[in-house]
């Protein structure tokens, strides 16, 4: 054998999936292998060529690129390209473009098939491979659609600013400088007012104040804002519920990047369901929320069909939720005078974390102050009774285990629920663990912000808690996914002998559990579950890939889960038949189980063993 050859058998055996076989699998690629330099010359020779072909890169870099340009990856040394085509027989989609010459080794379809079929292990390597692109892919042409899009995508950049001890003269002037009709006051850096073209004609003209007086008379102090990465929908959702039409954009820094305007809006695609939470904000009597609620159902079912990722549906429910929420409270305050003290209401579980379903029913508490009068929580207790009862008549239903704020366990002080939670993180039994999975995923929705933030920051410091880390892994881990012996799926079945899997049970509320402590262990407050896998990633880069493939998993079974609902296949809610998938379907939903149980165990060696 010649060194050259001694150098070619090492290089594959120490690559994936061959490390893991036996050498006959090593030694029948290489004697059947083609070596290629490819070149930006020659690629269309090699690379566009409708044969398909197994490639393994030995040197250079190539893009695999969509048909419409769109870059899906950069492939270098030991990675390979070209498997789809050749386990699927569907034609070839994706093209390579050579970024650096090298060398390729290319291995015929037949060659391919022989070592699937005769090594197990080979076969799931490549469809294991291809899974994760489909899952890394899967929601990654967006562009068209305007709820997905990043708010920096349609604002106006470039942030016109001013100090607050700037005249009204120099603001308006400023203001017709650049062009625009706001502009945002900072001090120290910070974001501290808003004055917009309205504040000129209403508290400055309209009043004949003073043109050098100070702008901080005039700006709306404490403004609303929000990130950049955040979405369109939340930008929408956010001015329509408090009717401002221009909203600060600030980096993660809080440093100012410039202003949405309604203006920016109106040019994205316009949609139905965000017109109906305006009109339920805008709603005069119960008997208009009633009938508002009424059209959700048709709403989303054409809604569904408007966008890619229908798992947007969750955040939209819950937005339509809290918009039912916040005007019912404010129509009951309009019946019986406005609250006697500060309040906040409160949401966990689904709604919480926005991810609400159309058969997700009522978590919702009130966080009240200590030491409240019997008249003044009599009140409280009224509204909370009010506000239930009207969700469950807008299709809302009542929460089984009554966690409600109808409920006087939901309905307590802030020392109360300060209390009922330390009894759980202190003593983790398997009640309690199950509690703490409902009630730390909770948001704010109306009241007073500030009683929430303090309510909430004395919930994080209280939360720090090993052993109770270790309980909640420990239960993790008594949830199983669906997948049984030579990788076949475990079927439920229903009385009628309909068989199923079960997204919710058996994929979905792992994933938010295993989230919700990593979550909890690190501080991230953000109830979301995709907004959680996001801030994890910056505070556990060498997870990154992990959570990646676990917000992945949890989007294509949210996916699936609401078709399914939507379609109302007959089976138990948020269930499916795998036999109505594609084979490809199957393959990636196969891949996002086994890619949940891995995060099991990982969660189980981390917390439930107390591995660093």
């Amino acid at each position: 054998m010649t060194i050259e050859q001694k150098e070619l058998l090492r290089f594959i055996s120490e690559q994936a999936p061959f490390n893991q076989l036996d050498f006959a699998a090593t030694d029948y690629f290489v004697s059947h292998l083609q070596v290629v330099y490819i070149s930006k010359e020659n690629q269309h020779q090699w690379l566009n060529n409708q044969a398909p072909n197994l490639y393994l890169i030995r040197s250079g870099s190539f893009d695999l690129v969509e048909p419409n340009g769109e870059l899906v990856a950069r492939l270098s040394e030991g990675e390979y390209f070209g498997y789809p085509s050749l386990l699927t027989g569907d034609d070839i989609q994706n093209q390579l473009q050579v970024q650096t010459d090298g060398i390729v080794y290319l291995l015929e379809q037949d060659a391919f098939d022989f070592l699937r079929h005769q090594y197990k292990a080979f076969e799931q390597y490549f469809v294991r491979a291809h899974a994760n692109r489909l899952l890394s892919t899967h929601y990654k042409n967006k562009a068209d659609n305007w709820s997905e899009r990043r708010i920096s995508e349609v604002m106006n950049k470039g942030a016109v600013t001013l100090s607050p001890d700037a005249s009204i003269r120099q603001t308006a002037k400023k203001m017709s400088q650049h062009g625009v009709s706001s502009i945002m006051v900072m001090e120290h850096e910070r974001l501290v007012g808003v004055v917009t073209d309205r504040d000129l004609r209403n508290r400055v003209l309209a009043t004949e104040l003073d043109p050098r007086e100070s702008v901080s008379l005039i700006m709306s102090a404490k403004p609303k804002y929000i990130f950049e990465n955040n979405r369109v929908f939340s930008a929408l959702h956010l001015m329509l519920r408090h009717n401002i039409h221009h909203l600060p954009v600030l980096d993660e820094n809080h440093k100012p990047l410039g202003m949405l305007t309604s203006t920016d809006l109106l040019r994205q695609q316009k949609s139905d369901p965000v017109q109906l939470i305006g009109r339920i904000y805008k709603a005069t009597t119960v008997a208009d929320v009633k009938r508002y609620a009424m059209e959700i159902p048709e709403l989303l079912q054409g809604f569904s069909h408007k966008v890619e990722d229908i798992s947007l549906i969750g955040k939209l429910l819950s937005g339509i939720t809290d918009a039912l929420t916040s005007r019912l409270i404010y129509l009951f305050q309009e019946d019986h005078g406005a609250a006697p003290t500060p309040f906040s209401w409160i949401c966990f579980g689904s709604q919480a974390r926005e991810e609400q379903t159309l058969h997700s029913d009522q978590d919702n508490g009130l966080l009240l102050p200590d030491e409240l009068t019997p008249e003044q929580y009599a009140y409280f207790a009224a509204m909370g009774e009010f506000v239930c009862e009207q969700l469950s008549v807008c299709g809302i239903v009542k929460c089984p285990g009554n966690i409600m704020a109808s409920s006087p366990e939901c309905c307590l002080s802030m020392s109360a629920w300060l209390a009922k939670f330390s009894h759980w993180v202190g003593s983790p039994s398997p009640q309690a663990v199950l509690n703490c999975k409902i009630f730390f995923d909770l948001r704010f929705v109306e009241g007073s912000n500030e009683l929430y933030k303090s309510f909430s920051l004395k919930l994080s410091e209280m939360s720090k808690n090993q052993i109770f880390f270790a309980s909640m892994a420990t239960d993790i881990n008594t949830n199983s996914v669906p997948i049984g012996l030579f990788n076949q799926f475990k079927l439920e079945q229903t009385p009628h002998k309909y068989k199923y899997l079960d997204l919710k049970k058996r994929g979905v509320v792992i994933i938010n559990d295993i989230v919700r402590l990593y979550a909890l262990s690190n501080g991230v407050k953000a109830a979301n579950t995709v907004e959680r896998i996001d801030l994890l990633v910056k505070v556990q880069a060498n997870n990154k890939r992990d959570l990646y493939d676990l917000k992945d998993c949890w989007r294509f079974l949210t996916q699936l889960r609401l078709r399914s609902q939507i379609n109302q296949e007959g089976l138990p809610s948020n269930c499916i038949n795998p036999e109505t998938l594609t084979s490809l379907e199957k393959h990636q939903l196969k891949e996002a189980f086994f890619l949940v149980k891995q995060a099991q165990q990982a969660a189980a060696f981390k917390f439930a063993r107390g591995s660093l």
